[in-house]
């Protein structure tokens, strides 16, 4: 299903895309060496039900995952990229955490993520792999807007992370949104520009770049969920929920 949304709806997606930007800035203001992933899912849990909204993600059950999902939010760290578990886990200095955050309220939903270094330690590595999702990101969102192709946004992803040097997985990218979290057209982070799905004025998407250091091969843990690299090395997650306008796209998913 792809949705096209109207003026109404799109007010709201930029309410919506507020309060996942402003959780997910809280959630890493308090993230630090000693915090625990669960209380993490709980301070998500707190601020999106004071909000009068709904996590995406407590009766996310896809074919692909054990579901439900049954938590608020994901917690990916180090070598875990995608759809992590939040479980019994304190942050240690230097982990490389993903906050990955989708929310519906009002109706309409907004879905983005962020990843950055816990603590003093700063690896360079970690550091790279983040600044390289960012700026893919941004090059996904520059090539948005209407008339434009999906492959063309992710051509411009996908040139980003090989000229960094990172293998792509293909089998998890961005994706529509809307009414519900998971919609068409499925946004590969490398394509051929000029393919695929001309953009119209009200569509949503969620763009997400990820990249693992050295491999391009997911493992999925024993908890049915969480997704990791297959070497164990570390793993980088950037997202950011768009719209497309007359003018371009303009990014939802940002505090007001």
């Amino acid at each position: 299903m792809i949705e096209i949304l109207g003026p109404t709806e799109l007010r709201q997606g930029r309410e919506t895309g507020a309060l996942v930007a402003d959780v997910l800035q809280t959630l890493k203001d308090r993230s630090t060496v000693g915090t625990n992933l669960l209380d993490i899912d709980r301070w998500a849990e707190q601020m999106i039900v004071e909000a009068g909204a709904q996590s995406c993600y407590v009766d996310y059950e896809p074919s692909f995952g054990r579901g439900p999902f049954g938590h608020y939010i994901c917690t990916s760290v180090n070598d875990a990229v995608l759809h992590g578990l939040p479980h019994d886990y304190q942050l240690a200095d230097g982990d490389l955490l993903s906050l990955d955050l989708a929310v519906s309220l009002g109706g309409v939903v907004a879905d983005s993520a962020i990843s950055f270094v816990v603590g003093d330690t700063r690896p360079a590595e970690s550091l790279a792999m983040i600044d390289a999702t960012e700026r893919a990101l941004r090059a996904g969102i520059a090539a948005a807007g209407p008339g434009a192709r999906i492959g063309d946004l992710s051509h411009a992803i996908g040139s980003v992370l090989s000229a960094a040097g990172y293998r792509i997985n293909t089998e998890f990218g961005g994706h529509g949104v809307g009414s519900t979290m998971h919609q068409g057209p499925h946004v590969a982070n490398t394509g051929r520009p000029g393919r695929g799905y001309r953009l119209r004025p009200g569509l949503l998407l969620a763009l997400e770049p990820w990249i693992m250091a050295d491999t391009a091969e997911l493992v999925t843990d024993a908890d049915g969920w969480t997704l990791r690299s297959a070497t164990g090395c570390r793993t980088a997650h950037s997202e950011h929920t768009i719209a497309i306008t007359d003018d371009g796209a303009e990014i939802l998913t940002v505090a007001r």
